[in-house]
């Protein structure tokens, strides 16, 4: 009778490994999303739907669940029974005594398998191995005689005792691995994560996981048409300037890109985290000085050397990039328009700003340290009027524009300062600079881009910034001769368009 109990029970263990390896299986092969754009905003709300379908069918299986291991118990107390009273008339033949006999020869193996299973549950979206498809080899109780059986009554009694947490401890394996994706989220894509091509991710909450790392969400993005008019320039009075002047660079056709910043993280190589744009100064990277750009080459005309550099925007219904360890997937998408402007001051005259001086805007950190130095403005061609700080959905015939205005407040001797911010202040509201500072031509940067008119694209970031639109950013150091400086100082104190 114990014999035909233990290798019920194995049986049981075997039936309940396979019909959640089952389970799972079905769920890996219903999945669609495309490993690239599993944190394509525009795919969450479907893949919120499925996790409620998911939800709504989790009764029915977990009373399935339930129902697998229930009947397998009765039939033991059955079948049990049943051998105490056809024990003296009919033995068991060898091959029904085979697996409840193999596993007594093997304690170690049986408390790494089968017990192992109900004391450690597996980790998350681990797939529960399948069952041997043969029984076990012969056991060999009846060889080593009656000298076992003691030992064999104390493992039935233990046995007894695992496999009632381990119908329970199963149960709930089967609800979590139902719940959790076959491979656990994380924040930077391994390349061995990647599936093979023709193959897709892992559905429902791993998808939402996977974004809830990498974003961005779909509370990030805005029609353009739903936001009001909001825009308000100062008036320039009297003793203002009005004039402005243009350095044209390109739009990077020459793919000038790296991670660097030399001047938050001067010798850093990827000290950046995301991928920036340049156009000007061809030689630009981390290890960056005044003579190295100084005597390099450029984009822009009349000889201006300045380097002007942007956080890369990135269709994300792409699967390109998937193995970046920063988790900044899909496309780069280059700007159709890259427009450099030095405007006046509304207020006063400005004056030549100095050579290799370094200046800011944005804040590349701006979701986790606050929005103090933010100063992200989106919109839409068309929709300049009104600006925001999430990604605009543009209508037809519109592009997207990021509009980046730089400070123009120098304090009249430093180049950069220690948190390359207080030697070059922004104006206030009215223009009027700072005390102890003096306006400086104020670089606008105006970057047009054709995007999908659905929540699908995002600015490379620092992870954790899970590419807030807030977190748009720019830079930008001068290297033009000084005779072009004054050129442009002129023009713009004289009203003029250069």
């Amino acid at each position: 009778m114990k014999r035909m109990k233990r290798s019920l029970v194995s049986l049981s263990a075997l039936a309940l490994a396979a019909g959640t390896l089952t389970t799972i299986t079905f769920t890996v092969a219903s999945t669609t999303p495309a490993y690239g754009d599993h944190c394509d905003p525009a795919e969450q709300g479907q893949n919120r739907q499925q996790r409620q379908q998911d939800q709504q069918d989790a009764p029915p299986q977990d009373q399935q669940g339930q129902q697998q291991d229930q009947p397998p118990q009765d039939q033991q107390n059955q079948q049990g029974g049943q051998g105490d009273q056809q024990g003296d008339q009919q033995q068991a033949p060898p091959a029904q005594d085979a697996p409840a006999d193999a596993p007594q020869d093997r304690p170690a193996q049986d408390q790494q398998g089968e017990d192992g299973a109900a004391d450690v549950p597996p980790p998350a979206g681990a797939l529960i191995p399948a069952s041997p498809t043969e029984p076990p080899a012969p056991g060999q109780d009846d060889q080593q005689g009656g000298d076992q059986q003691d030992q064999q009554d104390q493992q039935d009694q233990q046995g007894d005792q695992q496999q009632d947490q381990q119908g329970a401890r199963q149960d709930q394996d089967q609800d979590t691995a139902r719940r959790r994706p076959t491979q656990s989220p994380t924040r930077t894509p391994a390349p061995s994560e990647s599936p093979a091509p023709g193959e897709t991710a892992p559905p429902g909450d791993g998808d939402e996981e996977e974004c809830a790392d990498l974003g961005p969400f779909p509370e990030d993005f805005i029609d353009i048409r739903q936001v009001q008019r909001n825009v308000q320039e100062p008036r320039a009075r009297r003793g203002g300037s009005r004039g402005t002047f243009t350095s044209r660079c390109g739009t990077n056709g020459n793919g000038h890109r790296n991670p660097d910043n030399f001047i938050v993280a001067p010798g850093v190589s990827n000290g950046a985290h995301h991928i920036h744009d340049y156009v000007g100064n061809l030689s630009t990277d981390a290890f960056s000085t005044d003579q190295s750009l100084a005597a390099a080459g450029t984009t822009c005309a009349l000889g201006d050397r300045s380097t002007y550099f942007w956080p890369v925007l990135r269709d994300r219904t792409s699967d390109a990039n998937v193995d970046d360890p920063d988790g900044n997937v899909g496309t780069i998408m280059r700007a159709r328009q890259v427009s450099l402007q030095f405007r006046g001051n509304p207020a006063s005259r400005v004056t030549a700003m100095p050579r290799f001086i370094r200046i800011l805007t944005g804040d590349a950190k701006a979701a986790t340290n606050g929005g103090a130095n933010a100063l992200a403005k989106w919109s839409c061609t068309g929709f300049t009027n009104r600006i925001t700080t999430k990604y605009p959905l543009c209508p037809r015939g519109s592009q997207l524009l990021r509009i980046l205005d730089f400070p123009s407040c120098w304090d009249g001797q430093n180049n950069d300062s220690a948190n390359h911010r207080t030697h070059v202040l922004f104006p206030d509201g009215n223009g009027t600079c700072p005390s102890g500072t003096r306006a400086i031509p104020q670089l606008r940067m105006t970057l047009v881009y054709s995007t999908p008119r659905t929540p699908s694209f995002a600015l490379d970031a620092f992870p954790e910034q899970r590419h807030n639109p807030v977190t748009d950013h720019a830079d930008f150091a001068n290297v033009m001769p000084e005779r072009l400086m004054r050129f442009a100082v002129d023009c713009i104190n004289r009203g003029r368009r250069c």
